[in-house]
């Protein structure tokens, strides 16, 4: 289920720790960044690596809201509607991402472009409507920057 690449690189990790539960949120994102996303098989392998239970990854891995149990599209929008995102705007971005994109909440556009999540809170609310496109962190969003940001990913 791992990589040959995937494996090196968790046992360079685990070479760094005394306890293989120390690497265990690397490992996950080492994981993450090669598939997209966490399977069930692919947490068993981290298990198998680092001598840790599958419990405790299952654990680890649904506790941090940042790892994903699902396949995703190319890009994942993670898009905030907490209090100051929702008054600033962020209820009609969701509906334009909906009208423009065919893309639902918890979704994946038919192309397998995005994903859009929605985020409980991204810590903008200065800066509200905020959102992620992967890694990258987007704010002051409008229905006409969104588009604009959006068009950017291929």
């Amino acid at each position: 289920m791992l990589s040959d690449s995937a494996v090196a690189e968790i046992n360079r990790i685990k070479e760094k720790y005394q306890d293989p539960r120390s690497c265990l949120l690397p490992s996950l994102y080492v994981v993450q960044r090669e598939n997209g996303w966490i399977a069930p098989e692919a947490m068993a392998a981290i298990g198998e690596l680092l001598n840790v239970p599958k419990a405790t990854i299952k654990g680890v891995a649904t506790f941090y809201s940042m790892f994903i149990h699902r396949p995703m599209g190319r890009h994942l929008i993670q898009l905030c509607t907490n209090v100051a995102c929702t008054v600033m705007g962020a209820e009609r971005l969701v509906e334009m991402l909906k009208t423009r994109y065919g893309l639902d909440p918890n979704g994946t556009t038919a192309d397998g472009r995005f994903s859009l999540v929605i985020m409980e809170c991204i810590g903008a609310c200065g800066t509200a409507p905020a959102m992620l496109v992967d890694t990258d962190f987007h704010e002051n969003l409008t229905e006409e920057s969104i588009t604009k940001i959006l068009e950017s990913y291929t």
